[in-house]
């Protein structure tokens, strides 16, 4: 290839390689930028991913009922930072059970969240409080023993999830052995399976659980344990919406007209979980492509003091007949491939960062091939804007001029 443009992408390359550190140095803004926002946006996708796949594991037809504003507490009764004090009750479990079309139901009561255990006390998780159709609504399937039924209630028995077990027994089976909530000794009759968690998601972690029988969760409380959650499935995955209208409609009647619950089936689950991700993804990948605009300075600033002191060059390319199009194109495709290898260097970086956080962490990001093309146009874009100024300065200059700099 020979051509204007082959020669400036030579003249680039030596420009680069002439001085190795200080162009690493002026690319380390866009390659923080692009390695950030490549990250921000693949862990958003990965977690989508995470939450969407907990939710078909659930099943489409699960229909879930919960208080329509979660807010954050500081009190015990929260999970994952949203307060549980809603306006779920024991008149709503009884609505939900009797709606024509529901095949089953449970709740999801939050009675404490300590226990002691053989291997002490036991705070890092919720004792909660349901009934026997819990595991077929979760489709969860036990390691050990079994779910209690409708035939234990007002018995003092337990299942437990896996860490629960280990923290409580520091042992994987503890079947038979009992545990002390609130003064009363509980028999552990069941493990369940560790269970398929997504991150931020709005679910307690269930392995971190110790699951009751409801009505002994509400005479221990007084009635007073806060219910954060139903869960219903229809008879017929068919009649899921229309059941879950029919779920609104009774559980509005019987709060006078205004529930003030949301009942959502599996999809409107994944979209109120992918809006709240997309937000925040916007908002920190926003953030972090601040470090482009700072690169993009830092590549001007660079290039600039590089027109100064190729002057002399300038002059000499002017002299025999080069245009101010042609020194101008010079100087930018210079400051293009600067942060054209920034950006290469940062899309690296950010394949580095997603295999640790795979390795150390739940997170499993996703890195989608449109991210890495629009994080690389990015880069390409900020090397072309910020390096106009740098290559007007060197096409305006008058040849005499050039060649008398020194």
């Amino acid at each position: 290839m020979n051509s204007p443009l082959s020669g400036h992408l030579k003249t680039g390359i030596d420009s680069l390689r002439g001085a190795k550190l200080r162009n690493f140095w002026t690319m380390m803004g866009v390659i923080i930028g692009v390695a950030s926002v490549i990250t921000v946006v693949a862990i958003g996708e990965g977690i989508k991913q995470q939450v969407s796949g907990q939710i078909h594991h659930l099943g489409h037809n699960l229909v879930t009922i919960r208080p329509a504003q979660l807010h954050t507490g500081s009190n015990g009764d929260t999970i994952t930072g949203l307060s549980v004090g809603g306006t779920l009750g024991l008149k709503d479990i009884s609505v939900v059970s009797r709606t024509k079309g529901v095949a089953a139901s449970a709740p999801l009561t939050v009675a404490g969240n300590s226990a002691r255990g053989d291997h002490g006390n036991y705070a890092d998780g919720y004792i909660i409080g349901t009934t026997a159709a819990l595991p077929g609504l979760l489709n969860q399937s036990m390691a050990y023993g079994d779910f209690f039924g409708s035939e234990d209630d007002g018995t003092n028995v337990a299942v437990l999830g896996q860490h629960a077990s280990e923290a409580l027994f520091n042992e994987d089976v503890p079947l038979g052995r009992s545990f002390t909530f609130h003064g009363q000794q509980f028999i552990v009759r069941g493990i369940f399976n560790q269970f398929a968690t997504a991150p931020l998601s709005q679910q307690v972690d269930f392995d971190n659980a110790i699951f009751i029988p409801n009505d002994v969760a509400e005479s221990l409380s007084n009635n007073t344990a806060p219910t954060y959650e139903i869960l219903a499935r229809p008879d017929t995955a068919q009649n899921t919406g229309i059941v879950a209208s029919r779920l609104q409609t009774a559980l509005n009647k019987a709060h006078g007209g205004q529930s003030g619950l949301s009942v959502l089936v599996g999809n409107q689950n994944i979209t109120a979980g992918n809006g709240i991700l997309d937000l925040l993804t916007r908002l920190i990948a926003g953030v972090a492509a601040i470090s482009l605009l700072v690169g993009g300075i830092g590549i001007m600033n660079v290039m600039l003091v590089s027109v100064t002191e190729r002057m002399h060059e300038i002059g000499i390319r002017k002299a025999i007949g080069a245009t101010n199009r042609q020194i101008m194109s010079q100087f930018m495709v210079e400051s293009a491939m600067l942060s054209l290898a920034g950006g290469v260097i940062g899309i690296i970086v950010a394949f580095v960062i997603d295999i640790v956080i795979r390795i150390f962490t739940d997170l499993t990001p996703d890195i989608s091939w449109q991210v890495v093309v629009l994080a690389s146009g990015m880069s390409l874009l900020v090397g072309v804007i910020f390096g106009t100024v740098p290559a007007a300065k060197a096409a305006r200059k008058a040849p005499i001029d050039a060649l008398r700099s020194e």
